[in-house]
């Protein structure tokens, strides 16, 4: 079951998002999983379509609702990907200023272990069963002006006054007991 982190704050229409990789709905494969439990902190291989034609450029997150924060756990925040860009290759998350896997003008922001790239899923132990959403946001305006040292946070605000569509896919994981 697809799960929208966004929807409640900023309604917008769906488009299609895809994985060769990962499959909406099921458990997330260990390779896209921390190392520490047997992953390569790979990110997955996604595609997307059915966009508006009016988009700008896209931003894509990966965030777990269920970490035991208070306020879940941001994976991964990317924006300013241009409007040509319909996919990213598994790996595409490898951190990096620039990624070296990513188009010319993303912006990779420091996720919550302040690491710029995609970090892997690793629930708590006997924290239950996690989602890890991949949303792609189609975004109106080609670069969103943002501090590349800010959180995702602030992607998520600016995504609030400029998303157009969003498609989003959720793998999930369970910690360990």
């Amino acid at each position: 079951m697809t799960y929208d982190p966004y929807a409640f704050v900023t309604p917008a229409p769906s488009f299609l998002l895809t994985s060769s990789d990962v499959v909406d709905g099921a458990e997330k494969p260990t390779a896209f999983r921390d190392p520490q439990i047997g992953g390569q902190d790979a990110s997955p291989q996604l595609s997307w379509s059915g966009f508006p034609a009016e988009t700008k450029s896209f931003a894509v997150t990966c965030y777990d609702p269920d970490a035991p924060t208070g306020v879940g756990f941001m994976h991964w925040a990317v924006a300013n990907i241009p409007a040509a860009v319909t996919e990213l290759a598994t790996g595409a998350g490898s951190p990096g200023i620039p990624s070296v896997t990513l188009p010319d003008g993303a912006l990779t922001l420091p996720n919550d272990v302040r690491v710029r790239g995609y970090v892997g899923a690793n629930p708590p132990p006997g924290s239950g069963r996690h989602r890890y959403a991949f949303t792609v946001h189609a975004v109106d305006v080609p670069v969103l002006e943002i501090d590349p040292d800010l959180t995702p946070t602030v992607l998520g605000f600016n995504l609030h006054f400029h998303t157009l569509a969003r498609a989003a896919l959720t793998v999930w994981v369970d910690s360990a007991e």
